[in-house]
């Protein structure tokens, strides 16, 4: 068979809509040398009506059998003629079927921006498209689920015997638009037109959609967004605005071996989220943030940045640490350095820290979290999996209802980042919270004790420091 160079006229390409793309291929000892060409023909087909370029669609594309085979990253070309030449190429590794080990490298290394994807907050669709023939020999349910909630598109397509339970389990939804099964290889072209619909059709433009600011077309669907300063609720549509309340926001994020690379990515989002949602400039909120396990190590602090979208790029950055747990050396860490002027943390401006953990902190949280509370900071307790409701109890401010917020697992850090987002921007902490002069910090529990003390004309006299309460 020779691969057929079809170009589309240029009024066909889908123009106007970047995706970063990568193809999955079957290449397994179950799918012949003739099919095998043939998948070459359906990508090169699928090409053909894809603006390729840096700027445009990127296209990356792995095969897999017993093993992961990269044949080019998103960012290994820039022309579609060169993409078409290395899909040509291409050769048959005849081996064993581990779908879910190339699902967990698309998620894991292939869409990550080394590779050429482009980071989350220019909102480019990430699209991987999957095409097998026969029953995984490993898992694919939960890597799967995984990859999705990492914002990646999967379109499934089956060949032949292929399970379509499987099928579903891997494709996002609808499955109707998502999940494919053709007889056999002769017949995968049919669906060349289904994905130029499917790809180049902006749903937004054509459809009377429900998004209460902006729409945002991806292949088969879309999503809305918020204009700047505004937060999307937790029924995916509507818009609300986090007040304008000011304040140092400090991430105590972990790091432990026990949460894994896939779930510290899926963490990372969950930082940009809360952080897309505030009005992050040099006059508004300053975010820093710490990472630990064994030791506890400062990404950035209060002020480093001014803008959401330097900040967003920063945690992208971070590098997974992959040790012990200490979340008391992380709470001590952000009490006595985090909100110090030194490391940015501005007088008189309320102080609030989101603590994540995954599990059991191998030393005390108690003491150095009843230290930050009484010193003004505010803080929100995220557990996901393994993490003690009790250590959580012993971390998060005063009411557990406001401050406090668990998961079973990863798969559901959505819904809680869209609690934890409303409830950030319904409740700020007043600069009354921390009462200062000439930086000497009166802690709120000696406030407490002085308060059923004095209560003359409502002002507490002391000899370092004069709040007016």
């Amino acid at each position: 068979l020779r691969l057929s160079l079809c170009f589309p006229p240029e009024s066909l390409l889908c123009k106007g809509k970047p995706l970063d793309f990568v193809f999955i291929i079957d290449s397994s000892r179950s799918v012949r040398p003739s099919d095998y060409e043939k998948v070459k023909i359906f990508i090169t087909n699928i090409l053909a009506f894809l603006d390729v370029g840096p700027e445009a669609t990127r296209v990356g594309l792995l095969q897999y059998g017993s093993v992961v085979q990269n044949e080019f990253s998103l960012n290994t070309y820039s022309s579609k003629a060169d993409v078409e030449r290395a899909v040509k190429a291409m050769d048959h590794l005849a081996t064993g079927t581990m779908t879910g080990l190339a699902i967990q490298y698309t998620m894991e290394t292939a869409f990550t921006e080394p590779e050429g994807a482009r980071p989350a907050d220019m909102h480019i669709p990430r699209i991987a498209m999957i095409i097998t023939d026969g029953r995984p020999q490993d898992t694919v349910e939960e890597v799967a689920a995984k990859a999705r909630q990492a914002g990646i598109q999967i379109f499934a397509i089956g060949v032949g015997r292929v399970d379509m339970n499987t099928l579903r389990v891997i494709g996002s939804e609808p499955h109707s638009e998502h999940v494919y099964l053709v007889a056999n290889f002769s017949q995968i072209e049919t669906l060349t037109s289904v994905f130029q619909s499917n790809l180049c059709t902006d749903l937004c433009s054509v459809m009377d959609h429900p998004c209460d600011h902006l729409c945002v077309s991806t292949p088969a669907s879309y999503m809305c967004r918020c204009r700047k300063g505004y937060t999307l609720n937790s029924d995916g549509k509507t818009c609300h605005v986090c007040g304008d309340g000011v304040m140092d926001l400090v991430f105590v994020i972990d790091g432990s071996k026990s949460l894994g690379p896939a779930n510290f990515e899926l963490v990372k989002q969950f930082v940009n989220g809360i952080v897309d949602s505030l009005d992050v400039s040099g006059t508004g909120t300053h975010v820093g943030l710490l990472q630990y396990s064994s030791k506890v190590r400062t990404e950035f602090i209060l002020g480093q940045y001014t803008s959401g979208r330097d900040i967003n790029r920063a945690v992208l950055r971070m590098q997974y640490m992959g040790r012990g747990s200490m979340t008391g050396a992380a709470l001590r860490h952000m009490f006595e350095y985090s909100f110090s002027a030194k490391e940015g943390a501005r007088p008189d401006i309320p102080r609030v820290s989101i603590v994540f953990t995954d599990g059991r902190s191998q030393d005390d949280v108690s003491k150095w979290a009843t230290k930050a509370k009484d010193a003004g900071i505010m803080i929100y307790a995220l557990g996901v999996g393994k993490a003690i409701e009790e250590e959580l109890r012993e971390i998060a401010s005063e009411p557990d209802d406001k401050h406090l917020y668990y998961a079973e697992d990863f798969s559901n850090m959505g819904e809680i980042t869209d609690k934890l987002k409303s409830q950030i921007c319904k409740e700020k902490p007043s600069p009354q919270d921390m009462c200062k002069c000439e930086n000497v910090m009166l802690f709120q529990r000696q406030v407490n004790e002085q308060l059923r003390r004095l209560t003359q004309n409502n002002i507490l006299y002391s000899p370092v420091v004069v709040c007016i309460l």
